[in-house]
């Protein structure tokens, strides 16, 4: 009978049912509290968390070899930090290319020398001869 089949459905949270860590209901609840569009389905909220799920893995997990490699040169570093995840960001081009206009609080900006500042190797200053 349809009331047994629905009986039967699997049920729990929808994080649960669509295998997600972060919360659908919050994030469709966000979705239609911000007025983003006039309607919003079911399925957006599942989509969304999940983009966003994926994203805080990779972001975690680049942090993370960012920090192990520095382990390798010597650094003693235990946390992940907001300067670990500056550089973990600026490093990586996909993530880079996404997050180009972001600021991270107490992030830093990435060393770079200018090739116009640097001196050539090799060549010596030498004094000019005055008149």
């Amino acid at each position: 009978t349809p009331k047994r089949a629905a009986a039967a459905k699997k049920s729990g949270s929808r994080s649960a049912k669509a295998g997600l860590i972060f919360p659908v209901g919050r994030i469709g609840t966000l979705l239609r509290k911000g007025q983003y569009a006039a309607r919003v389905s079911a399925s957006s909220a599942v989509y969304a968390a999940a983009v966003l799920e994926y994203l805080t893995a990779e972001l975690l997990e680049l942090s993370a070899s960012t920090l192990a490699a520095g382990a390798k040169k010597g650094q003693k570093a235990r946390r992940i930090t907001p300067r670990t995840i500056t550089v973990a960001v600026r490093s990586d081009a996909d993530l880079g290319a996404l997050l180009k206009d972001v600021t991270i609080s107490r992030g830093g900006v990435l060393a770079t020398s200018s090739k116009a500042l640097a001196g050539k190797k090799g060549k010596k200053a030498t004094a000019t001869p005055s008149a």
